[in-house]
């Protein structure tokens, strides 16, 4: 017999619409025993939540977060909202008694997201961050593959996210270009997802050395501004974020590091791209030919080794099952649908959801520890988050 969980969701722009259509489609898809009911979003502006509770099926809608979350109708509150709120929220959620998910990054300050973290162990929620790159099925398939020693020992990772919609000065600020909101620029934003992916495939970052910079310091003011699109209003803000960051990584293991994120790449539009060498062979990923996973293996007979295409959508593969026919291909927004199957499930089966808090927190000390690093002009030892 299933059982319903009712859906409070904070936020309702661009990762509001991901979320919203991961509630509508999971059920439809996945054999789950815990269902969604997409009880009511919440938005400061109240016309404009309303419009979006209309059209992507919340049966109502809040001006006030702090209302959502003590509500005894709302089960499992969803913050989607910019990075600064991310705190404050989860934990008077968590202090209500909700389960917890909370979009990348999870937190504002490695502070923070220790604050996050104590709070949905104290009481014994459910929580979980959405580092949604997890759940693409060609990535799914490569952690398989390490974990079943196709790759030796792991010896490097190549971490490059480039995007250019910030490439044009001319582009007018908004929230993401502010660190009092945003927290960081491309570094929290890309990094963060590459900085996932090493941990989730290769392991514990140990040290790192960065630098950063902002080649565009001062943008047209903020008019109007929605997901990775603004209009200009009067006169000038200064850009308080990188516009790139790099850094080397020493990872527990031995292995050996490089990240690189920048949203000045004429060109890329969403180019996340991950290789690892290993002993015994190699992987390539690029999320822009999301389905496929290359991967060599020196096991090859000689004179017939080379990357080969694994094209990841049977049913053997992770999530495909409850998709499509073989090389029928999924996109983006399956990606958050696999995501609130693992969630729900976690909740209803009451085991614990991955990634949860402490993998978000320890990200946050990757993350904050580069910075340190850039202001120090020295390698830093990344602390352990427990």
């Amino acid at each position: 017999m299933s059982q319903s969980i009712n859906v409070g969701l904070i936020g309702y722009k661009f990762m509001g619409k991901a979320h919203s259509n991961a509630y509508m489609k999971v059920g439809k898809f996945f054999e789950l025993d815990t269902l969604p009911v997409m009880k009511a979003v919440c938005g400061r502006d109240e016309k404009g939540v309303a419009e979006f509770a209309k059209t992507f099926g919340w049966e109502g809608y809040a001006t006030s977060w702090h209302d959502m979350v003590t509500r005894e109708d709302i089960d499992l509150v969803d913050i989607s909202a910019p990075s600064n709120v991310h705190c404050e929220i989860a934990v008077a959620a968590a202090q209500a008694g909700k389960h917890v998910y909370c979009e990348k990054p999870l937190a504002f300050t490695l502070e923070q997201a220790r604050q996050m973290l104590t709070a949905v162990r104290e009481a014994g929620v459910t929580h979980m961050v959405n580092f949604n790159y997890r759940r693409v099925p060609a990535l799914a398939l490569a952690k398989q593959l390490i974990d079943a020693g196709e790759l030796g020992e792991i010896r490097h990772f190549r971490g490059t996210y480039l995007q250019d919609w910030i490439n044009d000065p001319d582009f007018a600020m908004n929230w993401r270009l502010r660190k009092e909101v945003a927290g960081s620029g491309a570094h929290g934003d890309l990094n963060s997802h590459l900085t996932d992916l090493a941990r989730f495939l290769v392991g514990e970052v140990d040290e790192v050395v960065g630098m950063n910079k902002t080649f565009i310091k001062q943008r047209p003011a903020e008019g109007v501004s929605t997901g990775l699109t603004a209009v200009a209003g009067e006169g000038t803000e200064e850009v308080t974020v990188d516009d790139c960051t790099m850094f080397l990584a020493r990872f527990a293991n031995g292995a050996l590091g490089t990240f690189e994120a920048t949203r000045l790449a004429p060109g890329r539009k969403n180019f996340n791209r991950i290789e690892i060498n290993g002993s015994l062979g190699s992987l390539v990923f690029t999320f822009e030919d999301m389905n496929v996973l290359e991967f060599y293996s020196v096991n090859d007979k000689r004179g017939q080794q080379g990357f080969r295409k694994i094209l990841a959508t049977e049913d053997v593969h992770p999530y495909m099952e409850a998709w499509w026919p073989p090389g029928h291909v999924i996109g983006y927004e399956h990606t958050f649908v696999n995501a609130a199957y693992d969630l729900l499930a976690a909740i209803g089966s009451g085991t614990p959801a991955t990634p949860d808090f402490q993998d978000g927190a320890q990200c946050m000390a990757v993350l904050e520890t580069v910075d340190r690093s850039i202001e120090e002009r020295n390698w830093m030892k990344v602390p352990a988050v427990t």
